[in-house]
């Protein structure tokens, strides 16, 4: 396995990141890097300082963070395909109500027989009251993984309003005029700019038309007045752009844990799968006598192999039936696009290997490569044993999670047909067999034990009156718990509320 850099700029991380949430906001690869670039065009002309430049060109490429907070609410919403909703409102967003309207009409179940649209129509129309809890959601995920990346407090708090209008008609605060951050001002128009032009439209009449409603006045003008032709942006464009003295990540494995909570939050299925596998596949490494490096290296491509999962919709992640041909296609996709994520960025791309071949199988009968037992590293057969128990051992969509011992049987019928590693499915199996962690003495953010087990469940995306039946509870009294932990975690949604319970391993 390639080493990953120890000097990992925290430029080249965010622009990884933005290649994730282009793919889980339905964009190509690259938007969020054009973007930053004429984000910081614009700071640049508006006379901002070396530091605010920084800023401008961070929340710019990782404005979205939180697009996945809820992606299976939205892709219940559009028939199961949250990208094409959320590719199609992208340009009209900052628009007219108008425009909104008609982009979920168009997408909302495209494709779907007419009385299934009309259904889903009538839903999205519903869910546009719904709209800022949807976008506090995305904020306030986005302004949490921000804060454990360890960024600047500036950038945690431009992703906190990452949709307020000059007019005071955005999300989640209805900040108006200069309350909103400038960051957030200049990547609202840079980004939306870049959409446009990509789609044809008339981008100055465009501008024009937004100015002073959704768009700073000052703004407008400055990017008019630049003329700047929009290219595909090149990578060491990007890195060019980052002000001096150049940043670099404190923490690589917390900053890795942080892009794992962002790909597993996509779906209450997965939420800390990502984590979990890396726990058997650095323990399993140890037994089988790797290195304190490669045991290293191996955690690390544990905790991003499923990136490429945000760029396949939760409509096919989320669905209890078996999947259709084309449906198991775009699943073979994901470990393709974990590598070509990781690729882009040197100091990462010594994981992609490993992490990208944690769906192969020694037969050759797995994907996306379908390599066989010669072309497989002993890091690539531990991180497929640790996937496969990982994802036994817990609930999904289809089916309800297996004990340890049928999981490992399960595991061992693949051994005897020649598609895991005897040795590696051992070692993993020892893992997850292994003694349980200590009791907590207290917990996290001083919740309660009953708290904890509420939190457990609304993570798992379940209503207040599934957890009351569950917990033998009133809806009411899990409504009052809610509140509570709300209070003592310091969060305002079951979005954030998720991802805290990720972060401090409360998932079980």
């Amino acid at each position: 396995m390639g080493r990953v850099d120890s000097e990992l700029r925290v430029t080249e991380l965010l622009a990884s990141l933005s290649l994730a949430t282009d793919l889980g906001t339905g964009q190509p690869m690259g938007h969020g890097l054009a973007t930053s670039l004429l984000a910081v065009a614009v700071a640049r002309e508006l006379g901002c300082g070396p530091e605010q430049i920084r800023h401008v060109q961070q929340v710019s490429l990782i404005r979205f963070l939180g697009c996945n907070a809820d992606a299976g609410d939205t892709a219940r919403m559009a028939g199961g395909n949250e990208l094409t909703l959320m590719a199609a409102m992208a340009p009209t967003h900052m628009g007219s109500a108008g425009e909104t309207l008609g982009a979920i009409v168009r997408t909302a179940g495209a494709g779907q027989p007419l009385a299934l649209r009309a259904r889903l129509v009538a839903s999205a129309l519903t869910d546009i009251g719904a709209d800022a809890r949807s976008l506090s959601e995305h904020c306030e995920v986005g302004a949490m993984l921000a804060r454990r990346l360890v960024l600047d407090e500036e950038v945690v708090v431009a992703l906190q309003h990452s949709y307020e209008r000059w007019d005071g008609g955005g999300h989640p605060a209805g900040l108006k005029g200069d309350e909103i951050p400038l960051e957030t001002r200049i990547g609202i128009v840079s980004r939306d700019v870049e959409l446009l032009a990509r789609g044809g439209r008339n981008v100055t009449g465009m501008l024009r038309g937004r100015q002073g409603k959704a768009y700073d006045p000052a703004i407008v003008d400055v990017v008019i007045g630049l003329a700047q032709p929009l290219r595909e942006a090149e990578w060491n464009d990007v890195l060019a752009a980052e002000p001096e003295p150049i940043a670099y990540v404190g923490d690589i494995d917390q900053a890795l844990a942080v892009v794992a909570d962002y790909v597993d939050i996509k779906s209450a299925w997965t939420r800390g799968h990502s984590r979990r596998v890396a726990d058997l596949a650095e323990t399993a490494g140890r037994t089988l006598g790797m290195s304190d490096q490669r045991c290293r290296d191996l955690r690390r491509a544990a905790l991003v192999h499923d990136l490429g999962r945000v760029g396949v919709e939760n409509g096919i992640w989320d669905k209890p039936q078996q999947l259709a041909t084309g449906e198991q296609e775009k699943v073979r996709l994901h470990p393709y696009l974990t590598e070509r994520i990781l690729s882009r960025c040197p100091a990462l791309a010594g994981l992609g290997n490993v992490a990208s071949s944690h769906h192969e199988r020694l037969d050759g009968s797995g994907y996306h490569r379908q390599t066989t037992r010669e072309q497989t590293s002993e890091e690539a057969m531990v991180l497929a044993a640790a996937d496969v128990m990982a994802a036994l051992t817990a609930d999904r969509p289809h089916r309800a999670r297996f004990d340890l011992e049928e999981a490992t049987r399960l595991m061992k019928t693949e051994v005897a047909a020649g598609r895991l590693e005897p040795e590696a499915v051992a070692a993993v199996v020892s893992a997850a067999g292994g003694p349980p962690a200590a009791t907590r003495a207290v917990n996290p953010g001083g919740l309660t034990d009953r708290e904890v087990e509420v939190l457990r469940l609304l993570a798992r995306g379940d209503t207040n009156r599934l957890i009351g039946e569950a917990l033998f509870i009133s809806p009411k009294t899990v409504g009052r718990h809610v509140e509570n932990i709300y209070v003592k975690i310091g969060v305002s949604t079951r979005a954030g509320a998720a991802l805290y319970a990720m972060e401090h391993r409360l998932l079980g």
